[in-house]
Protein backbone atom coordinates (compact mmCIF):
# COMPACT_ATOMS: atom_id res chain seq x y z
CA UNK A 1 0.00 0.00 0.00
CA UNK A 2 3.23 2.10 -0.07
CA UNK A 3 2.20 3.41 -3.47
CA UNK A 4 -1.73 4.52 -2.48
CA UNK A 5 -2.30 8.23 -2.61
CA UNK A 6 -3.04 9.70 0.16
CA UNK A 7 -6.74 10.32 -1.23
CA UNK A 8 -6.71 6.20 -1.26
CA UNK A 9 -5.04 5.94 2.24
CA UNK A 10 -7.99 8.30 4.06
CA UNK A 11 -10.78 6.37 1.88
CA UNK A 12 -8.97 3.40 3.42
CA UNK A 13 -9.17 4.90 6.43
CA UNK A 14 -13.17 5.46 6.20
CA UNK A 15 -14.43 2.08 4.72
CA UNK A 16 -12.09 0.36 7.60
CA UNK A 17 -13.83 2.37 10.33
CA UNK A 18 -17.58 1.88 8.81
CA UNK A 19 -16.75 -1.92 9.70
CA UNK A 20 -15.51 -1.32 12.86
CA UNK A 21 -18.52 0.16 15.30
CA UNK A 22 -16.52 0.17 18.49
CA UNK A 23 -13.69 1.98 16.85
CA UNK A 24 -9.71 1.25 16.31
CA UNK A 25 -7.36 2.95 18.07
CA UNK A 26 -4.14 4.39 15.76
CA UNK A 27 -2.07 1.81 16.34
CA UNK A 28 -4.68 -1.14 14.85
CA UNK A 29 -5.88 1.60 11.77
CA UNK A 30 -2.12 1.53 10.51
CA UNK A 31 -0.97 -1.77 11.13
CA UNK A 32 -4.32 -3.40 8.93
CA UNK A 33 -3.82 -0.60 5.85
CA UNK A 34 0.20 -1.14 6.37
CA UNK A 35 -0.01 2.77 6.52
CA UNK A 36 2.85 4.74 9.02
CA UNK A 37 1.63 5.79 12.11
CA UNK A 38 2.66 8.94 11.37
CA UNK A 39 0.65 8.88 8.18
CA UNK A 40 -2.15 7.74 9.78
CA UNK A 41 -2.45 10.26 12.56
CA UNK A 42 -2.26 12.87 9.86
CA UNK A 43 -4.90 11.54 7.53
CA UNK A 44 -7.06 10.83 10.70
CA UNK A 45 -6.69 14.67 11.84
CA UNK A 46 -7.03 15.89 8.75
CA UNK A 47 -10.75 13.62 8.35
CA UNK A 48 -11.84 14.86 12.37
CA UNK A 49 -11.26 18.51 11.05
CA UNK A 50 -13.58 17.94 8.45
CA UNK A 51 -15.93 15.91 10.61
CA UNK A 52 -15.50 12.11 9.38
CA UNK A 53 -13.94 10.72 11.90
CA UNK A 54 -14.12 11.45 15.57
CA UNK A 55 -12.10 10.32 18.90
CA UNK A 56 -12.81 8.87 22.04
CA UNK A 57 -11.03 11.07 24.49
CA UNK A 58 -11.14 8.32 27.34
CA UNK A 59 -10.10 5.55 24.99
CA UNK A 60 -8.27 7.27 22.37
CA UNK A 61 -10.42 5.08 19.65
CA UNK A 62 -11.73 6.98 16.40
CA UNK A 63 -14.98 6.30 14.91
CA UNK A 64 -16.26 7.04 11.45
CA UNK A 65 -19.03 9.64 12.31
CA UNK A 66 -22.76 9.79 10.68
CA UNK A 67 -21.46 12.83 8.29
CA UNK A 68 -21.69 10.01 5.39
CA UNK A 69 -24.03 8.86 6.38
CA UNK A 70 -25.96 12.32 6.03
CA UNK A 71 -24.28 12.76 2.67
CA UNK A 72 -25.65 9.70 1.49
CA UNK A 73 -29.60 10.12 2.38
CA UNK A 74 -29.01 13.73 1.24
CA UNK A 75 -27.80 12.29 -2.43
CA UNK A 76 -30.75 9.33 -2.11
CA UNK A 77 -33.49 12.61 -1.16
CA UNK A 78 -32.49 14.66 -3.96
CA UNK A 79 -32.02 11.85 -7.01
CA UNK A 80 -35.53 11.13 -5.96
CA UNK A 81 -35.44 7.18 -5.15
CA UNK A 82 -37.23 6.68 -2.28
CA UNK A 83 -39.69 9.26 -3.57
CA UNK A 84 -41.02 7.37 -6.09
CA UNK A 85 -40.41 4.21 -4.70
CA UNK A 86 -41.96 4.31 -1.17
CA UNK A 87 -45.09 4.44 -1.68
CA UNK A 88 -45.12 0.71 -3.65
CA UNK A 89 -42.77 -0.49 -1.12
CA UNK A 90 -45.46 0.34 1.77
CA UNK A 91 -48.00 -1.10 -0.43
CA UNK A 92 -45.86 -4.45 -0.91
CA UNK A 93 -45.15 -4.85 2.75
CA UNK A 94 -48.56 -3.92 3.96
CA UNK A 95 -50.46 -6.24 1.18
CA UNK A 96 -47.43 -9.38 2.32
CA UNK A 97 -46.93 -8.15 5.78
CA UNK A 98 -43.35 -8.72 5.60
CA UNK A 99 -39.99 -6.54 4.84
CA UNK A 100 -39.89 -4.89 1.43
CA UNK A 101 -37.11 -3.59 0.07
CA UNK A 102 -35.67 -2.11 -2.79
CA UNK A 103 -31.71 -1.96 -3.73
CA UNK A 104 -30.39 0.18 -6.72
CA UNK A 105 -27.21 -0.51 -8.51
CA UNK A 106 -24.24 1.27 -8.07
CA UNK A 107 -21.69 -0.07 -10.02
CA UNK A 108 -20.62 -3.15 -9.41
CA UNK A 109 -22.67 -3.17 -6.28
CA UNK A 110 -26.30 -3.37 -5.71
CA UNK A 111 -27.18 -1.44 -2.13
CA UNK A 112 -30.21 -1.26 -0.11
CA UNK A 113 -31.74 2.03 0.17
CA UNK A 114 -35.09 1.80 0.46
CA UNK A 115 -37.67 -0.45 2.83
CA UNK A 116 -41.03 -0.87 4.41
CA UNK A 117 -41.97 -3.16 7.48
CA UNK A 118 -45.45 -5.08 6.95
CA UNK A 119 -45.44 -7.29 10.17
CA UNK A 120 -46.96 -5.74 13.00
CA UNK A 121 -46.16 -8.48 15.36
CA UNK A 122 -44.21 -11.71 15.84
CA UNK A 123 -40.73 -12.37 14.13
CA UNK A 124 -39.32 -9.54 12.33
CA UNK A 125 -36.62 -8.99 9.56
CA UNK A 126 -35.34 -5.39 9.62
CA UNK A 127 -31.65 -5.06 8.82
CA UNK A 128 -30.08 -1.07 8.37
CA UNK A 129 -30.24 0.43 5.02
CA UNK A 130 -27.07 1.68 3.31
CA UNK A 131 -25.52 -2.07 3.13
CA UNK A 132 -24.09 -3.55 0.00
CA UNK A 133 -25.90 -7.11 -0.75
CA UNK A 134 -24.30 -10.06 -0.40
CA UNK A 135 -24.83 -11.37 -4.09
CA UNK A 136 -24.03 -15.17 -3.84
CA UNK A 137 -26.45 -15.03 -0.64
CA UNK A 138 -28.97 -13.01 -1.13
CA UNK A 139 -32.01 -13.35 -3.14
CA UNK A 140 -30.71 -9.54 -3.58
CA UNK A 141 -27.80 -10.69 -5.75
CA UNK A 142 -29.11 -13.65 -6.92
CA UNK A 143 -31.82 -11.71 -8.93
CA UNK A 144 -29.03 -8.97 -9.96
CA UNK A 145 -26.56 -11.97 -11.04
CA UNK A 146 -29.44 -13.34 -13.53
CA UNK A 147 -29.96 -10.85 -15.81
CA UNK A 148 -26.56 -11.23 -16.67
CA UNK A 149 -24.16 -13.93 -18.53
CA UNK A 150 -23.09 -16.49 -16.80
CA UNK A 151 -19.29 -14.56 -17.69
CA UNK A 152 -20.23 -11.25 -16.30
CA UNK A 153 -21.66 -12.42 -12.97
CA UNK A 154 -18.93 -14.54 -11.72
CA UNK A 155 -16.54 -11.49 -12.72
CA UNK A 156 -19.14 -9.52 -10.17
CA UNK A 157 -18.66 -12.44 -7.23
CA UNK A 158 -14.66 -12.78 -8.45
CA UNK A 159 -14.79 -8.84 -7.18
CA UNK A 160 -17.29 -9.14 -4.37
CA UNK A 161 -15.97 -13.08 -2.60
CA UNK A 162 -18.01 -15.52 -1.90
CA UNK A 163 -19.85 -14.70 1.42
CA UNK A 164 -18.46 -16.66 4.32
CA UNK A 165 -19.63 -15.06 7.24
CA UNK A 166 -19.67 -17.43 10.09
CA UNK A 167 -23.39 -16.90 10.46
CA UNK A 168 -24.02 -17.73 6.93
CA UNK A 169 -27.28 -20.27 6.16
CA UNK A 170 -26.88 -23.67 5.61
CA UNK A 171 -28.29 -23.75 2.10
CA UNK A 172 -26.17 -20.73 0.85
CA UNK A 173 -24.04 -21.59 -2.47
CA UNK A 174 -20.81 -22.83 -1.36
CA UNK A 175 -19.25 -23.18 -5.42
CA UNK A 176 -19.62 -21.55 -8.38
CA UNK A 177 -21.86 -23.98 -9.80
CA UNK A 178 -24.25 -23.91 -7.10
CA UNK A 179 -24.46 -20.44 -7.62
CA UNK A 180 -24.95 -20.56 -11.20
CA UNK A 181 -28.00 -23.05 -10.71
CA UNK A 182 -29.59 -21.21 -8.65
CA UNK A 183 -29.13 -18.41 -11.12
CA UNK A 184 -30.53 -20.57 -14.07
CA UNK A 185 -33.47 -21.11 -11.55
CA UNK A 186 -33.81 -17.68 -11.41
CA UNK A 187 -34.12 -17.33 -15.55
CA UNK A 188 -36.01 -19.51 -15.69
CA UNK A 189 -38.48 -18.21 -12.95
CA UNK A 190 -38.20 -14.72 -13.45
CA UNK A 191 -37.40 -13.91 -9.79
CA UNK A 192 -34.90 -15.76 -7.24
CA UNK A 193 -35.78 -16.86 -3.99
CA UNK A 194 -33.68 -18.21 -0.86
CA UNK A 195 -34.38 -19.67 2.06
CA UNK A 196 -31.61 -20.41 5.24
CA UNK A 197 -29.08 -18.76 3.10
CA UNK A 198 -27.60 -15.36 3.74
CA UNK A 199 -29.08 -16.49 7.82
CA UNK A 200 -30.65 -19.50 9.44
CA UNK A 201 -33.99 -18.80 9.44
CA UNK A 202 -34.77 -16.22 6.84
CA UNK A 203 -36.45 -16.56 3.29
CA UNK A 204 -36.67 -13.83 0.68
CA UNK A 205 -37.60 -13.56 -2.82
CA UNK A 206 -36.18 -10.99 -5.15
CA UNK A 207 -37.14 -9.20 -8.92
CA UNK A 208 -35.11 -7.17 -10.85
CA UNK A 209 -36.28 -3.50 -11.76
CA UNK A 210 -36.01 -2.47 -15.46
CA UNK A 211 -35.98 0.40 -16.87
CA UNK A 212 -39.18 0.87 -18.57
CA UNK A 213 -37.45 1.57 -22.00
CA UNK A 214 -34.14 -0.30 -22.12
CA UNK A 215 -33.25 -3.30 -20.62
CA UNK A 216 -30.27 -1.45 -18.31
CA UNK A 217 -31.07 -3.08 -14.74
CA UNK A 218 -31.91 -0.51 -12.36
CA UNK A 219 -32.14 -2.72 -8.99
CA UNK A 220 -34.12 -5.57 -7.05
CA UNK A 221 -37.29 -5.24 -5.13
CA UNK A 222 -36.94 -7.90 -2.47
CA UNK A 223 -39.79 -9.47 0.14
CA UNK A 224 -37.72 -11.27 3.37
CA UNK A 225 -38.91 -12.46 6.34
CA UNK A 226 -38.68 -15.48 8.51
CA UNK A 227 -38.77 -19.23 6.75
CA UNK A 228 -41.50 -20.26 9.44
CA UNK A 229 -43.95 -17.34 7.53
CA UNK A 230 -41.99 -17.18 3.85
CA UNK A 231 -42.11 -20.64 3.33
CA UNK A 232 -41.51 -21.66 -0.97
CA UNK A 233 -45.21 -21.97 -1.36
CA UNK A 234 -45.99 -18.53 -0.04
CA UNK A 235 -43.39 -17.46 -1.96
CA UNK A 236 -44.72 -18.98 -5.23
CA UNK A 237 -48.30 -17.17 -4.42
CA UNK A 238 -46.45 -13.82 -3.92
CA UNK A 239 -44.31 -13.98 -6.82
CA UNK A 240 -46.77 -12.54 -9.33
CA UNK A 241 -47.13 -9.18 -6.61
CA UNK A 242 -43.19 -8.41 -6.31
CA UNK A 243 -42.97 -8.68 -10.26
CA UNK A 244 -45.78 -5.99 -10.67
CA UNK A 245 -44.25 -3.98 -8.06
CA UNK A 246 -41.16 -4.31 -9.50
CA UNK A 247 -42.47 -3.30 -12.73
CA UNK A 248 -44.36 -0.59 -10.86
CA UNK A 249 -40.95 0.98 -9.71
CA UNK A 250 -39.62 0.58 -13.02
CA UNK A 251 -42.53 3.15 -14.78
CA UNK A 252 -41.84 5.33 -12.07
CA UNK A 253 -37.89 5.32 -12.27
CA UNK A 254 -38.67 8.11 -14.96
CA UNK A 255 -39.23 10.79 -12.63
CA UNK A 256 -36.21 9.90 -10.76
CA UNK A 257 -32.88 11.58 -11.66
CA UNK A 258 -30.66 9.02 -9.98
CA UNK A 259 -32.50 6.65 -12.38
CA UNK A 260 -32.23 8.95 -15.63
CA UNK A 261 -28.86 8.36 -15.55
CA UNK A 262 -29.18 4.62 -15.94
CA UNK A 263 -31.55 5.08 -19.12
CA UNK A 264 -29.05 3.72 -21.26
CA UNK A 265 -30.18 3.34 -25.10
CA UNK A 266 -28.63 0.36 -26.56
CA UNK A 267 -27.41 0.80 -30.06
CA UNK A 268 -29.63 -0.11 -33.26
CA UNK A 269 -29.22 -4.06 -33.95
CA UNK A 270 -27.19 -4.26 -37.51
CA UNK A 271 -29.37 -4.53 -40.87
CA UNK A 272 -29.48 -7.05 -42.94
CA UNK A 273 -27.08 -7.71 -45.37
CA UNK A 274 -29.59 -7.44 -47.73
CA UNK A 275 -30.71 -4.03 -46.42
CA UNK A 276 -27.30 -2.89 -46.01
CA UNK A 277 -26.79 -3.56 -50.29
Amino acid sequence: MASQTQLGRAFGIVELLSTEGSGLPLQDIAERLDIPKSATHRLLTELAELGHVRQDGASLRYYLSTRLVTLAFNLLAASGVVDVAQPILDRLAASTGELARLGVTDGDRQVWVAKAQGARGGLRYDPDMGQEAPLTSTATGHAWLATMSDEDALTLVARQGFNHAPDIGPDAPRSIEQLLERLRLARTLGYATVSDCSTLGLAALAVAVRHPNTPAVLGTLSVAGPTARLDAERMRRIAPEVINAAREIGLASLSSDYFKRLDVQLPAPPLPSLLRA
